[in-house]
C-alpha cells in the first residue's frame, strides 16, 4: 500500500525522530567513552585526583585542613624555616590542587603522576623528624598522625601503577 510507506517515510523523517535518534547515538558515545576511560585505569586517576583537589582546596582557607599544622610543621623543618608557613602552606595547596586538577582532566597524566609521587616522598619526612607525633611507641605502634601517613603507602602504589601503565586514548572513532 502505497499510503502505508509513505507514512512509514513520514515517520522516520521527522524531526522529532531524527532528534531522539540523534540524542540517543550522542548517549550511546558518551557511556562508550565513560567505559573505555574506565578500562584505561581513568577510574584511578580520577579517585586519586579527587582527593588530591579536595586536600588541596581545603589548604587554601585557613584551619580547614586537619593536615595544616602538620604541614606546616614539616615544611619549616624541610626549609630550616628560610620559607614563611603561609607561604609554604598556599604552595602545597596550589600544587595538590594542580595534581588533582590535571589527574582529572587527564590531562598531562604522566608528569601529573611524576609530582605526587615527589608530594608523597615529603609525606612520609614526619615519620623521621617528628616521631613523637607519628608513634605511640615507636616504632611499630602508629598514632593516629602516624597511620594518616603511613597510609599514603596505598597512594604509592597505585601513582607506580599510573605510571606505570600509559594513559590510553579514551575513544578510537570508527570511521
Amino acid at each position: 500500500n502505497p499510503n502505508l510507506k509513505r507514512r512509514k517515510s513520514d515517520f522516520c523523517h521527522s524531526s522529532k525522530v531524527r532528534i531522539y535518534l540523534g540524542l540517543h547515538l550522542k548517549c550511546l558515545r558518551l557511556l562508550k567513552r565513560f567505559y573505555q576511560r574506565l578500562k584505561n585505569n581513568h577510574l584511578l586517576a580520577i579517585t586519586i585526583g579527587l582527593a588530591y583537589l579536595w586536600f588541596g582546596l581545603l589548604k587554601f582557607f585557613p584551619g580547614a585542613s586537619p593536615a595544616e599544622v602538620l604541614a606546616k610543621q614539616t615544611i619549616e623543618a624541610l626549609t630550616f624555616g628560610v620559607l614563611p608557613a603561609e607561604v609554604a602552606l598556599f604552595l602545597l595547596a596550589a600544587w595538590e590542587t594542580a595534581v588533582g586538577v590535571l589527574l582529572l582532566l587527564n590531562c598531562c597524566r604522566q608528569t601529573a603522576v611524576k609530582f605526587a609521587l615527589v608530594h608523597m616522598l615529603f609525606t612520609f619526612t614526619p615519620l623521621f623528624l617528628f616521631p613523637d607525633l607519628a608513634f605511640s611507641e615507636p616504632p611499630f605502634y602508629f598514632s593516629l598522625v602516624g597511620q594518616y601517613i603511613f597510609k599514603n603507602l596505598i597512594l604509592v602504589a597505585a601513582l607506580i601503577y599510573l605510571l606505570k601503565t600509559p594513559a590510553l586514548a579514551t575513544v578510537v572513532e570508527e570511521e
